[in-house]
């Protein structure tokens, strides 16, 4: 075996450095002829930056009595949310260098009302907001200075499984740290429901306080914002998630446009195609949407667009289910022109359609609509989800509502026996009642749950 290793490092080397002609690449050999990452390394650290911020959060904090578990004594006390101050770290990337643009996670600088970037050259910056996108999970920043260095990013959609990457961060807290591995799978959807995701999946360590750093092809180009992992005790396990390079680019550059993303509106309800839905519509296989609802008025409207269709195709894209359509309309603008393939009755068309915008989403407070759904905040199912009504989009821990069973994503469809579809309905349903009774469904299960 040991007669055998010194063959080891110059087949490695082989290996990494045989490109198709024309190919840059960084890795390469020191004067040992060992291979090394360093020169790949040295030439993106630079533009990867420690983000530190405070700001305040309202908490429910620790309760003083058991009686503060009831809303009505909250309430004749006069016993608001408290307010906490916090510190948290994170990871960006400057990707303009001319005009101080870092790019960065929304959640490393939700809430933050001070943000400070320290560069790989220890320089210590003050950054401002630019804008954020809670859908995405991305957001821009702004720093005033000379010397800044930036990353180019890569096409993502020239990724494979397979591709080498190097996650660059500050993983607890540690600045600037290095890990490799390879993209694991590509297209990943469902960590978040709420949001537009097409993530990267990697198996390069990545921690808490990587989030918002780079992964980075080996041509050092950026190919994924780091974002989240899957992890049972909140370490790496080797499954990690970074936004790819082609929707980061589309975000930031609406960001910086108009300070927020105007994202189209195509104006369907969808479902994924089944196997099952497909042996009934006589389609040879389940990759596409399938249309249940077209609104009035809407892009799908006029373009021609009827329930009962399968969209399998976007400018050409392969449509594989309802979230890759969400997703791939979503990170579309306003006012763009889209070619759209549909299924119809065994043939397949070809029609185009025109976004509209989508309606600000604002969330509702649960404790606004009905004491018992204090600690819940609620929002409106966009127009792509599968199915209309009220969308928890999050629970505080032992609230009234937690306590009462709701969770989050979960999806309230009726209120006291009557159907809803947004926000207003919900109010109007619930408006001077005593008592609810709320239809949820949660995942494929529908439940009842009763407020009271």
């Amino acid at each position: 075996m040991r007669s055998n290793r010194k063959f080891l490092v110059p087949a490695i080397l082989s290996f990494l450095i045989t490109l198709p002609a024309g190919a840059t690449i960084f890795p390469t050999s020191d004067e040992n002829g060992t291979p090394t990452l360093a020169p790949l390394i040295e030439q993106a650290s630079p533009a990867v930056v420690n983000i530190a911020t405070t700001g305040t959060v309202e908490t429910r904090g620790r309760r003083s009595s058991p009686f503060e578990n009831d809303p009505f004594f909250r309430r004749f006390f006069n016993a608001p949310s408290q307010p906490r101050r916090f510190q948290s770290a994170g990871s960006g990337v400057i990707v303009d260098s001319a005009n101080g643009y870092i790019i960065t996670n929304n959640h490393v600088v939700e809430h933050a009302d001070e943000i400070t970037v320290t560069m790989f050259d220890e320089r210590v910056l003050q950054a401002t907001i630019v804008g954020r996108d809670p859908a995405s999970d991305l957001a821009v920043l702004k720093v005033e200075s000379d010397g800044l260095q930036d990353i180019p990013l890569a096409n993502s959609d020239d990724a494979r499984v397979g591709d080498f990457v190097v996650a660059i961060g500050n993983p607890f807290g540690l600045q600037h740290t290095v890990t490799s591995g390879i993209i694991s799978a590509l297209g990943r959807h469902g960590i978040n429901p709420d949001g537009y995701e097409d993530f990267i999946q990697t198996d390069a360590s990545i921690n808490p306080g990587n989030s918002g750093g780079a992964l980075i092809n080996l041509n050092g180009e950026l190919v994924g914002i780091n974002s989240a992992i899957i992890s049972g005790g909140g370490g790496n396990i080797g499954i990690g998630f970074a936004i790819p390079s082609n929707m980061v680019n589309a975000v930031m550059n609406q960001i910086i446009e108009f300070g927020e993303v105007r994202r189209g509106l195509l104006g369907v309800q969808i479902y994924s195609l089944t196997p099952a839905l497909a042996k009934e519509l006589e389609k040879e296989n389940a990759l596409g949407a399938l249309v249940s609802e077209v609104s009035e008025g809407s892009a799908a409207a006029m373009a021609g667009i009827e329930p009962g269709d399968v969209i399998i195709e976007v400018d050409g894209e392969i449509i594989k289910d309802s979230a890759e359509l969400r997703n791939t309309i979503g990170m579309k603008p306003v006012g763009e022109e889209v070619r759209i393939g549909v299924w119809r009755d065994g043939k397949t068309r070809s029609v185009l359609a025109y976004l509209g915008e989508q309606v600000k989403n604002t969330p509702l407070a649960g404790a606004d609509v009905h004491d018992g759904l204090e600690g819940a905040s609620l929002i409106g199912t966009s127009s792509a989800d599968e199915h209309a009504g009220v969308r928890v989009l999050s629970v505080e821990p032992n609230s009234p509502a937690a306590q009462r069973g709701l969770r989050s994503n979960d999806i309230i469809t009726e209120v006291n026996r009557r159907d809803v579809e947004n926000l207003q309905q919900f109010r109007d349903r619930a408006e001077g009642a005593e008592a609810l009774l709320l239809t949820i469904r949660r995942g494929k299960n529908r439940l009842l749950i009763p407020v009271q």
